[in-house]
């Protein structure tokens, strides 16, 4: 009983000691918890900014495809106009494109946030509200998915199209017509709340890419020499390794652009996305060969390769939404469907060199309208047909798909026809025939192939006679051009 109180002054000083403890702890709780916020801003900042790189670089996939889709004496065209197309998509969706696709305003289009002006992004830009990344961020992007599209449009103009024509074309695109339809889903516009879904774009970005390419390359007409007595004649391209590699650093991007649209690394599985993408890739490729056997009798390269393409369209709106056996029979489909879709847009006369209608557009619709068929519950709010969920979702899915092809092609055709009686869409014949690269750019690509470089050995040089004295490069180029396909 004596050491009782010896206790209790122990543990009243014990108690004192624990006070100031306490009190520091209370302080710090808050310090941390905002430190927590603060890692959390940075890895979802940091996966959206190195996803929007990946997408950044599918432009040079889309440059090599073209490139070595397209016939040699127009491969420097084919750079010129990815470098001037993404900037006019950079600059354009800063300036109002943004504003319009993801900016406060109606059901239709946004009306705050020009030139990415925003004091209250919540107010600003609602559809970011919720974001943990910064609004620069956010921009960056959608801007680069926004060069995606534009890039498709111009596959299907290749080698007869003025400079002025897709420079135009482009400014109007980017700013106005692709911005709309975003709205109208990502900007919680009117399909957004109907309930349309379309993860990271196969009908906004690249079904409106396809169907610009169509309205396009129903104005220009075909290539000269494209179709003799009724029949396509196949004008192939100077490099397939140069296409392929195309395709596969497309594949490398799109882990970016699947994966990245998520817009979130933390309390998200967006690992689960790009293994959905990866296998609809395989299965396109594979699809597309045995399709390719089937129509052609040969294991045609270029068409492998766009299978591998059209996979990755087809799922790219739902991949965030289905299951893995889901994945792999989206890609298939659009693999097998590539060669017989390539031959019937030739039978009706549509010359499209690279292939954007069938692979970016047709596929575009097949995956947007797979998710009212496969998407299943816990990866999505909503149940295909397939798992019990009834029509409603292929409806709303098909409603959506038609709005963007009744806009995008109307609005993208009046604007081609436009451009074409104002300052003319396409080069002369005289021009076509000596190549974009000297009539458009005025210098070759390959310029060892088409006149004499000094310096060249003589066996790395085609049986030409030297250009005569006082003849212009062009006037070279055209002789050596004319007969090169």
């Amino acid at each position: 009983m004596r050491l009782r109180p010896f206790r209790l002054a122990l543990l009243a000083a014990l108690a004192l000691l624990a006070v100031p403890a306490l009190a520091v702890a209370q302080e710090e709780a808050p310090a941390v918890e905002e430190r927590l916020r603060l890692v959390e801003i940075a890895a979802d900042s940091i996966w959206v900014v190195i996803a929007a790189v990946l997408v950044l670089f599918m432009q040079a996939g889309f440059g090599m495809l073209e490139v070595g889709l397209s016939r040699m004496k127009n491969a420097g065209a084919v750079m010129a106009k990815i470098f001037i197309n993404l900037g006019i998509a950079l600059l354009m969706f800063w300036a109002i494109g943004f504003a319009i696709g993801f900016g406060d305003g109606n059901d239709f289009l946004g009306t705050t946030g020009w030139f990415l002006e925003n004091n209250d992004v919540a107010a600003t830009f609602p559809a970011y509200a919720g974001s943990l990344v910064p609004i620069e961020g956010q921009f960056f992007f959608q801007v680069v998915f926004v060069a995606v599209s534009l890039a498709i449009v111009f596959g299907a103009m290749l080698d007869r199209v003025k400079t002025a024509g897709y420079v135009l074309f482009g400014i109007v695109y980017a700013g106005l017509i692709y911005p709309i339809v975003a709205h109208w889903t990502w900007g919680g516009g009117w399909l957004a709340q109907d309930g349309f879904l379309d993860f990271a774009g196969s009908s906004i970005v690249h079904l409106q890419g396809a169907l610009a390419a169509l309205a396009g390359a129903l104005i220009l007409g075909p290539r000269i020499g494209k179709f003799r007595d009724g029949k396509a004649v196949p004008i192939p391209g100077h490099s397939m390794p140069l296409a392929l590699l195309g395709a596969l650093i497309l594949l490398v991007g799109w882990q970016g652009f699947n994966g990245g649209s998520t817009l979130a690394a933390v309390g998200v599985n967006f690992a689960d996305v790009i293994v959905n993408t990866n296998l609809a890739a395989g299965a396109g490729a594979l699809g597309a060969a045995i399709s390719s056997l089937l129509v052609f009798k040969t294991l045609d390269v270029s068409q492998i390769g766009n299978g591998l393409i059209a996979a990755l369209v087809a799922i790219t709106a739902p991949c965030a939404f289905v299951d893995p056996w889901a994945a792999v029979l989206i890609g298939v489909v659009a693999g097998l469907s590539v060669p017989p879709l390539v031959i019937g847009i030739e039978r009706l006369r549509v010359d499209d060199p690279v292939g954007a209608v069938p692979v970016h557009g047709i596929s575009g619709i097949w995956g947007t309208l797979s998710i009212g068929l496969f998407a299943v519950s816990g990866r999505a709010d909503v149940e295909g047909l397939f798992y019990g969920g009834g029509g409603h979702q292929l409806w709303v899915q098909f409603y959506g798909v038609l709005a963007t092809i009744g806009f995008t092609f109307t609005a993208s055709f009046v604007l081609f026809l436009a451009i074409k009686y104002a300052v003319g869409l396409r080069v002369t014949e005289e021009q076509e025939l000596r190549g974009l690269d000297i009539s458009e750019h005025g210098m070759f690509g390959y310029p060892e192939r088409f006149i004499d470089v000094p310096g060249a050995e003589p066996e790395d040089l085609p049986a030409r006679s030297p250009a005569p004295a006082g003849a212009s490069v062009a006037q070279a180029g055209s002789e050596s051009s004319e007969g090169t396909s």
